[in-house]
């Protein structure tokens, strides 16, 4: 690729996200099959559609197994294994919670503790029960309910990568409302991604993020929230306790080869703190990430599979 390569940029508006796609040729029908393909997911595993397989198995919690299809059956499994780690912060049964805060979909107050102790009981990973022979999925308890939202944009994002490859594609970027997903370098020797400054303007930029053939997915406190009493509640629960995750970062980066790692990173690392963190991921080399800290810190955990140029000097960079 050339630096005067023309980009073609496709949007739409899908899984309640803009998505934008980039490509280096003017091809419609190549983009109206991506969002169809997108559609396709979004309609598969979302809670937000009366009929999906996810909305089956919420209204017969306690009650009956229900059987789904095999992707769904699968991206369950993922979710629940990494739940079920030792003092996982990522937790695909926590939906109660979240519905009862609605952080971000006007919830504006704080839970009383009695309700948050009672949703508690109500969000064990433990307690939604796979069968493999009959592909079965069936939450032991009335009012369980499972969400994989924070972890199927990721595995759409993945999905839409392999298609675009099949498509004989060697330089594109989809972008699922914050889940960047690329192939190749694109026409600069490689993808720039904007890391966003928290609490300010969408086009606020502190850094950059230039990566080849890789996922970039930011998680961070900024995104729902709101303040109360000088307080910030959130919308990353500690499934520990039902209340907003309360430590030192303002946002997690990872950056890997499958955009679904980022999902699960992104909340394994943001309930781990910095410091775990950064000891944690020196065992896993595919695995980089990005912290931005609430005292103006950019900590970069290696830069095996990315480079990073700073454009915010109020920030200080760190590189382990």
């Amino acid at each position: 690729m050339t630096p005067d390569s023309r980009v073609y940029a496709y949007s739409a508006v899908l899984m309640g996200s803009p998505i934008l796609l980039k490509l280096f040729e003017h091809n419609e029908s190549l983009a109206s099959g991506v969002f169809r393909l997108i559609k396709l997911q979004e309609n598969t595993f979302t809670v937000n559609r009366p009929h999906s397989d996810i909305m089956a198995i919420n209204h017969a919690a306690g009650r009956d197994p229900v059987t789904v299809s095999t992707p769904v059956f699968e991206l369950i499994r993922r979710a629940k294994d990494i739940s079920c780690l030792p003092d996982s912060s990522f937790n695909f049964t926590i939906g109660p919670l979240v519905k009862r805060w609605k952080i971000g979909f006007s919830g504006h107050s704080i839970p009383a503790a009695q309700d948050l102790q009672t949703l508690l009981a109500l969000t064990n990973p433990q307690d939604v029960i796979l069968d493999e022979q009959t592909r079965s999925v069936f939450l032991q308890r009335a009012g369980m309910e499972i969400d994989l939202g924070a972890i199927a944009k990721g595995y759409i994002a993945d999905v839409v990568r392999d298609y675009l490859r099949e498509q004989q594609v060697e330089n594109a970027l989809i972008n699922l409302g914050g889940n960047v997903q690329t192939l190749g370098a694109g026409a600069e020797g490689a993808w720039a991604i904007g890391l966003k400054k928290p609490f300010s303007s969408p086009d606020a930029l502190i850094g950059v993020i230039n990566v080849a053939g890789k996922s970039v997915v930011t998680s961070g406190i900024y995104e729902r929230y709101f303040e109360l009493d000088g307080h910030c509640y959130h919308h990353i629960l500690d499934p520990k306790t039902g209340y907003p995750l309360d430590n030192e970062l303002l946002s997690v980066t990872i950056i890997s080869e499958d955009s679904i790692d980022g999902d699960i990173w992104t909340t394994l690392l943001y309930g781990m703190g910095v410091e775990k963190s950064l000891a944690y991921l020196k065992q896993i080399p595919h695995i980089e990430a990005v912290f931005v800290t609430r005292d103006g810190q950019i900590i970069l955990s290696s830069q095996r599979q990315f480079t990073f140029s700073p454009l915010d000097d109020s920030y200080r960079l760190t590189v382990y």
